[in-house]
């Protein structure tokens, strides 16, 4: 049970129905990392952030990353108002959130995600961060499935999309797909892309990027030809 100073209301005003309603935050200064997985995923030893980052409306089911909520244009309305709430069982996700309810946010964002046409490294992200509630929960088949529609939008978004503006550059994102690719067991796209990553001059300024590539290339390189 999550204590309740770890968490905070925040006010939110939807830009679809014009409605407010109050969603959960994790308080910053309560967080202690316990460890990182290599694909980037925090655990700590107190409530895990990840499970708050998406906001969904209750009374319309408008539902997008905290940082992208408010984006939504004019002409994109009408499509969640026809799509979504028009199908839409008003429920709240404003409380505490179990790892089920967590996982339901995120793929009301990942739909919305797709009816929006938002960038392959959006829909990516999403899709991870579904696969990493799945390994919180211990849901493997779940996880390896979410994991590996993350890694095939990321290859997407690294071969036609611009990074700027995203949390990632081409060596981050380059290791992460190779990551992404060991751990759904594909070998040889797994030793691809860290290749691709370690060749990149940006890993070359990046010590821990460059780091995690080499270690991680030489655990794939002993994997069974599985991929």
């Amino acid at each position: 049970m999550t204590a309740v100073k770890d968490l905070y209301d925040k006010i939110v005003d939807c830009p679809v129905c014009d409605e407010q309603f109050t969603t959960k935050k994790v308080r910053t200064s309560r967080l202690r990392l316990v460890k990182r997985d290599e694909d980037f995923l925090n655990h700590y030893k107190t409530e895990n952030p990840i499970k708050y980052h998406i906001f969904v409306c209750p009374n319309c089911g408008y539902a997008s990353w905290e940082n992208k909520f408010d984006s939504i244009r004019k002409n994109q309305v009408k499509t969640i108002k026809d799509k979504v709430s028009s199908k839409w069982n008003k429920r709240d996700f404003g409380g505490e959130r179990d790892l089920d309810k967590a996982i339901e946010a995120y793929k009301l964002a990942l739909l919305v995600g797709m009816l929006l046409e938002t960038t392959k490294f959006e829909l990516g992200n999403t899709c991870l961060n579904i696969g990493w509630l799945y390994r919180l929960k211990g849901e493997e088949d779940e996880e390896i499935r979410f994991l590996t529609l993350a890694r095939d939008r990321f290859i997407e978004a690294f071969n036609t999309e611009s990074l700027t503006g995203v949390n990632m550059d081409e060596s981050k994102l380059s290791y992460l797909i190779g990551e992404l690719s060991r751990r759904i067991n594909d070998k040889e796209k797994a030793l691809s892309w860290f290749n691709t990553c370690l060749n990149l001059p940006s890993t070359r300024m990046n010590p821990a990027i460059d780091d995690l590539a080499r270690e991680q290339w030489r655990i794939a390189k002993e994997m069974g030809n599985n991929g």
